[in-house]
Protein backbone atom coordinates (compact mmCIF):
# COMPACT_ATOMS: atom_id res chain seq x y z
CA UNK A 1 0.00 0.00 0.00
CA UNK A 2 1.33 3.41 -0.93
CA UNK A 3 0.79 6.64 0.97
CA UNK A 4 -1.70 7.81 -1.68
CA UNK A 5 -3.69 4.57 -1.36
CA UNK A 6 -3.70 4.93 2.43
CA UNK A 7 -4.93 8.53 2.19
CA UNK A 8 -7.67 7.49 -0.24
CA UNK A 9 -8.82 4.66 2.04
CA UNK A 10 -8.90 6.88 5.15
CA UNK A 11 -10.76 9.62 3.25
CA UNK A 12 -13.33 7.10 2.00
CA UNK A 13 -13.87 5.61 5.47
CA UNK A 14 -14.09 8.93 7.34
CA UNK A 15 -15.61 11.27 4.76
CA UNK A 16 -12.77 13.77 5.29
CA UNK A 17 -11.28 15.45 2.21
CA UNK A 18 -8.17 13.83 0.77
CA UNK A 19 -6.10 17.02 1.15
CA UNK A 20 -6.88 17.18 4.88
CA UNK A 21 -6.08 13.48 5.35
CA UNK A 22 -2.81 13.96 3.41
CA UNK A 23 -1.82 16.84 5.73
CA UNK A 24 -2.56 14.68 8.78
CA UNK A 25 -0.57 11.71 7.45
CA UNK A 26 2.34 13.97 6.44
CA UNK A 27 2.22 15.65 9.88
CA UNK A 28 2.33 12.29 11.64
CA UNK A 29 5.28 11.10 9.57
CA UNK A 30 7.11 14.40 10.13
CA UNK A 31 6.51 14.16 13.88
CA UNK A 32 7.85 10.59 14.01
CA UNK A 33 10.85 11.56 11.85
CA UNK A 34 11.71 14.61 14.00
CA UNK A 35 11.40 12.63 17.24
CA UNK A 36 13.77 9.96 15.96
CA UNK A 37 16.24 12.53 14.63
CA UNK A 38 16.28 14.01 18.15
CA UNK A 39 17.05 10.58 19.62
CA UNK A 40 13.54 9.87 20.92
CA UNK A 41 11.67 6.65 20.28
CA UNK A 42 7.96 6.69 19.35
CA UNK A 43 5.56 4.20 20.95
CA UNK A 44 2.09 3.65 19.46
CA UNK A 45 0.19 1.27 21.77
CA UNK A 46 -1.40 -1.63 19.90
CA UNK A 47 0.56 -0.83 16.72
CA UNK A 48 4.27 -0.80 17.44
CA UNK A 49 7.35 1.24 18.21
CA UNK A 50 9.69 3.27 16.06
CA UNK A 51 13.03 2.63 17.73
CA UNK A 52 16.65 3.59 17.19
CA UNK A 53 19.01 0.64 16.82
CA UNK A 54 22.72 1.11 17.45
CA UNK A 55 24.98 -0.76 15.06
CA UNK A 56 28.40 -1.64 16.44
CA UNK A 57 31.63 -0.85 14.62
CA UNK A 58 32.63 -3.59 12.22
CA UNK A 59 35.28 -4.46 9.71
CA UNK A 60 34.22 -5.09 6.11
CA UNK A 61 35.96 -5.84 2.85
CA UNK A 62 35.90 -3.90 -0.38
CA UNK A 63 36.03 -6.80 -2.82
CA UNK A 64 36.84 -4.73 -5.92
CA UNK A 65 39.92 -3.11 -4.33
CA UNK A 66 40.74 -6.05 -2.03
CA UNK A 67 41.01 -3.76 0.99
CA UNK A 68 39.61 -3.78 4.49
CA UNK A 69 37.49 -0.88 5.68
CA UNK A 70 36.10 -0.02 9.11
CA UNK A 71 32.43 0.87 9.31
CA UNK A 72 31.99 3.10 12.38
CA UNK A 73 29.29 2.75 15.02
CA UNK A 74 26.03 4.26 13.78
CA UNK A 75 22.31 4.45 14.53
CA UNK A 76 19.51 3.30 12.24
CA UNK A 77 15.75 3.75 12.56
CA UNK A 78 13.69 0.58 12.91
CA UNK A 79 10.08 -0.47 13.47
CA UNK A 80 9.11 -3.08 16.03
CA UNK A 81 5.47 -4.21 15.76
CA UNK A 82 3.42 -4.76 18.93
CA UNK A 83 2.70 -8.30 20.04
CA UNK A 84 -0.98 -8.06 19.09
CA UNK A 85 -0.05 -6.73 15.63
CA UNK A 86 2.59 -9.42 15.14
CA UNK A 87 0.11 -12.19 16.01
CA UNK A 88 -2.41 -10.93 13.43
CA UNK A 89 0.13 -10.98 10.58
CA UNK A 90 0.68 -14.54 9.41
Amino acid sequence: MTKAEMVREIADKTGIEKQVVMQIVEGMMESIRNSMINGEEVFLRGFGSFIIKRRAQKTARNISKNTTIVIPTHNIPAFKPSKSFRLKVK
